[in-house]
């Protein structure tokens, strides 16, 4: 899967799944997003996939806005390597982001200087 820079800003190509159903996987491209902590998909895709919500949180955005969303668990695809990882129900206006905790499991960084994925060290403290 590709990597977009545009502007300083990363995008990526990634696979998400339901982890009930692996196989059926749709692709969307992302922004990777290293100062969001969870990854954003569209509430239609999620559906499509049967992806349900687990719950409803609120989310305090950069301009003090409070949001709530739903949120649930989606299997993230990329470079070959397929992880879980929590989702939040993107709605209308809301960009598809990929988030820290994702970009983590899946064993990547951001190099903020450089705009790079870098593997991570997969590290057992």
């Amino acid at each position: 899967m590709k990597k977009e820079l545009i502007m300083g800003l990363v995008y990526i190509e990634v696979g998400i799944a339901n982890p009930g159903r692996p196989k059926k996987m749709a692709k969307a491209k992302f922004l990777v997003d290293s100062g969001a902590l969870y990854s954003v998909v569209s509430e239609k895709v999620l559906s499509k996939l049967g992806i349900k919500a687990e719950s409803k949180v609120t989310f305090n955005l950069a301009n003090g806005e409070a949001i709530e969303r739903k949120i649930g668990n989606a299997l993230f695809q990329y470079q070959g390597k397929r992880r879980a990882s929590p989702v939040i129900f993107g709605e209308s206006g809301d960009s598809t982001l990929l988030g820290t905790i994702t970009l983590e499991a899946l064993g990547f960084a951001l190099d903020p200087l450089s705009r790079e994925l870098r593997p991570l060290p997969m590290i057992l403290a």
